[in-house]
């Protein structure tokens, strides 16, 4: 697993059915990490610009529905609660990640 890549995983808590979400994890974590940390994806979608990231249903991001990144929900889950990839983001994408993560953690 690489960083943007899209999941299927099950939370914790309310969050717990499996559902999308995109590794945020820097990739120099990964191999020896057990655990990765991601932002849950949704298809509620709710107009919240500064901190939900909306993706379009295509081959590349393997969703079926149109969808939003939960940056507000940032979670850390081991390994073993990730069931498959289905995708992954664009370029484009990850850099309105990158920018919305600083944003919502105050990185500037």
């Amino acid at each position: 697993m690489e960083r943007g890549d899209i999941i299927v995983c099950a939370l914790s808590g309310d969050y717990g059915k499996p559902r999308p979400a995109v590794v945020i994890q820097s990739d120099l974590f990964n191999p020896t990490h057990n655990s990765i940390t991601i932002c849950p994806i949704t298809s509620h979608l709710i107009e919240a610009p500064l901190f939900r990231l909306s993706l379009k249903p295509n081959k590349l991001t393997g969703l079926t529905l149109y969808s939003q990144i939960m940056i507000d929900k940032i979670a850390t889950i081991k390994f073993e609660k990730v069931t498959k990839k289905i995708g992954e983001l664009s370029s484009e994408e990850i850099e309105e990640l990158n920018s919305t993560l600083k944003l919502w953690l105050n990185l500037f």
